[in-house]
């Protein structure tokens, strides 16, 4: 040791026969160091003196002993780790605690495994196969039925329906009409051919028409206001001698109240009350 080195440089006494530990070329005894250099433990709050040995992470520091998972609490010296929230965690806590879990079998779905992810949730590579065949789907085309997938193979010997108009499979939706499938985009007005899934629409000779149409078409004119009638909207209407008129219409020609429920004359092409049929 130098002449200038035989003392402590903090508290001046004697370092012969004794242990010291140089800081910036100058000489500490080891209860000086530890007082002003040693670092504090994060999990004691204990000072990491000179004799223990400092694990630090991140600006952070560990005796060994206190160096552990913060969930199983095994040591994590010389294995590898994670953090989370301030928290350090062996990687099997961490991947229980925050990795995805298969949707098939709840089981976490470890870092470095491939994950698959379709609508939201994540399989296992392995899990991730066709319900039936039970072959792996990958990036294959699939079709999904009460939560389970199938590839398109699979499906379509199953579950698959064929549209009436055009032949082809339904795989999504899709309207049936007199006990058959149909595309909702196969699904016309025989008249002007303009989709009629979730429109209103009536049959004749079972044949589905658009209300336009069919009014056009097949409905009978009111005698009084020579509008088409239709059952629709729970509309109602008076039939007589093969003429039909809306309830709302259904009037004495002459003084115009209302004959619903009530007797009426017929002169010639007008309806009278019986006031103004016994008066003519």
């Amino acid at each position: 040791m130098a002449s200038g080195q035989s003392n402590c440089f903090h508290c001046k006494d004697s370092l012969c026969g004794k242990r010291y530990i140089m800081k910036e070329e100058n000489a500490f005894c080891v209860k000086c160091y530890d007082s002003l250099f040693a670092n504090f433990c994060e999990k004691c709050h204990k000072a990491i003196e000179c004799d223990s040995k400092d694990l630090a992470y991140k600006g952070c520091h560990w005796h060994e002993t206190c160096f552990k998972c913060a969930q199983c609490h095994h040591s994590l010296v010389e294995k590898p780790f994670a953090a989370k929230d301030e928290r350090l965690l062996c990687t099997t806590c961490y991947s229980n605690e925050y990795s995805s879990k298969c949707f098939h079998c709840k089981r976490t779905i470890m870092p470095g495994s491939r994950k698959m992810e379709f609508k939201g949730n994540c399989w296992h590579e392995t899990c991730f196969v066709c319900q039936y065949c039970r072959q792996p789907l990958g990036m294959k085309p699939l079709i999904t039925k009460d939560d389970d997938n199938y590839c398109v193979p699979c499906y379509e010997k199953q579950f698959a329906q064929y549209c009436y108009s055009c032949k082809k499979m339904i795989t999504n939706g899709g309207v049936t009409y007199q006990d058959q499938p149909w595309h909702k985009e196969c699904f016309l007005c025989t008249g002007c051919k303009k989709q009629l899934a979730e429109h209103q629409f009536m049959s004749k000779d079972e044949h589905p028409y658009c209300l336009e149409c069919f009014r056009g078409h097949f409905a009978k004119k009111c005698v009084a206001c020579t509008e088409p009638i239709t059952a629709l909207g729970g509309g109602k209407f008076i039939s007589f001698e093969e003429r039909q008129w809306h309830s709302d219409c259904f009037k004495c020609s002459q003084c115009t109240c209302s004959l619903v429920g009530k007797g009426f004359l017929t002169q010639q092409d007008k309806v009278l009350c019986g006031n103004c049929g016994s008066s003519t």
